[in-house]
């Protein structure tokens, strides 16, 4: 156990270290590189008539914040999910919770044109909640109850179904370029305004996480050894599923869809810290605005000056680890 804390502790020292040095590389790299020199003179002696400057201050620092803030929220939110259910197969992207969001916003966008991001980020929640819903009522159907396995399923069947009605909405109601970027997935176009908006969700998310972290590690030995403990379950589930909507429905409505971050940043986490969620929530955020800050730098440098999207580098990690894990969890069907 020591030895779990220690490393625990180590990767939150060292990754918050990481996470700074990534920082300063998203805004260094671009169409046009950046000396640290003008870096530090736009954040402490911003000139506006400098066009370097304004690259950083209106287009490089807010994309860098909103893929640090993304990339935690993503990967926080993963880690309850995989713990309250206690399927590694959980993440926000299979179990239908980016794709609700995404469906919801296609609606904003059909029926609601104009709307502001205030309230593209109210549908994305209810969204968010839906694809929840839905994936744990059709997983609920099965005879056998829910295994590990089973749940994936009705995420991608779920995932399937909402993102086959938004492309219809898209096409038949002409709004396939606008729902385009959350399909595509990325943090090109943030803006300080959208990160005011991501800043307080992640903040309050992030608090609740933590505050449970206790509980949704007792749950994720057993309901039944977690009742006999004298945990409330229930309430812990609502809390979990509450915080899992914060996060993931805030950062869809400004990310759009990044999969597989919460998928594979937790089992990785968990590997190296061991199965208590007071390290491994914590340490998931870290490390999941460490990976998606430097999946968007990547995405500057694969082809340039075009940028692939972000979504299309995560999967190319996820995917392979998401077969990995439904190859092992198969003996559970």
């Amino acid at each position: 156990m020591q030895v779990r804390r220690l490393l625990g502790t180590i990767i939150l020292i060292a990754g918050t270290l990481l996470l700074i040095f990534s920082i300063g590389l998203s805004i260094i790299f671009g169409v046009s590189d950046i000396s640290l020199g003008t870096v530090w003179n736009s954040i402490f002696h911003y000139d506006a008539t400098n066009t370097s400057h304004q690259i950083i201050q209106r287009l490089r620092l807010p994309r860098t914040v909103a893929a640090v803030l993304i990339g935690a929220m993503l990967a926080a939110s993963g880690a309850i999910m995989q713990g309250m259910t206690r399927n590694p197969l959980a993440s926000p992207q299979i179990m239908g919770v980016t794709s609700g969001a995404t469906f919801m916003i296609a609606i904003a966008l059909v029926f609601l044109p104009g709307l502001s991001n205030v309230h593209l980020l109210f549908f994305a929640f209810a969204g968010a909640g839906l694809g929840l819903g839905l994936v744990f009522g059709v997983g609920l159907l099965a005879r056998t109850g829910l295994t590990p396995v089973k749940l994936a399923l009705a995420g991608t069947a779920i995932t399937a179904l909402l993102g086959s009605f938004s492309n219809a909405l898209a096409i038949h109601f002409d709004v396939a370029r606008d729902l385009s970027f959350w399909y595509a997935g990325g943090v090109a176009n943030v803006q300080w305004d959208t990160v005011k908006l991501l800043f307080p969700a992640a903040v309050i998310g992030m608090i609740l996480a933590l505050f449970i972290s206790g509980s949704v590690t007792t749950l994720s030995l057993g309901e039944d050894v977690a009742t006999g403990l004298g945990l409330k379950t229930s309430a812990v589930k609502i809390a979990g599923v509450l915080v899992v909507l914060i996060l993931t429905g805030a950062a869809v409505s400004v990310g759009g869809t990044i999969g597989f971050i919460g998928l594979v940043i937790p089992h990785i986490t968990r590997f190296i810290v061991g199965p208590d969620y007071r390290w491994i929530i914590p340490c998931s955020a870290i490390l999941g605005g460490i990976l998606l800050n430097f999946a968007d730098i990547l995405s500057r440098m694969v082809n340039p000056p075009f940028e692939t999207p972000v979504g299309a580098l995560t999967a190319l990690i996820g995917v392979p680890f998401f077969i990995y894990l439904a190859r092992r969890e198969g003996k559970n069907i």
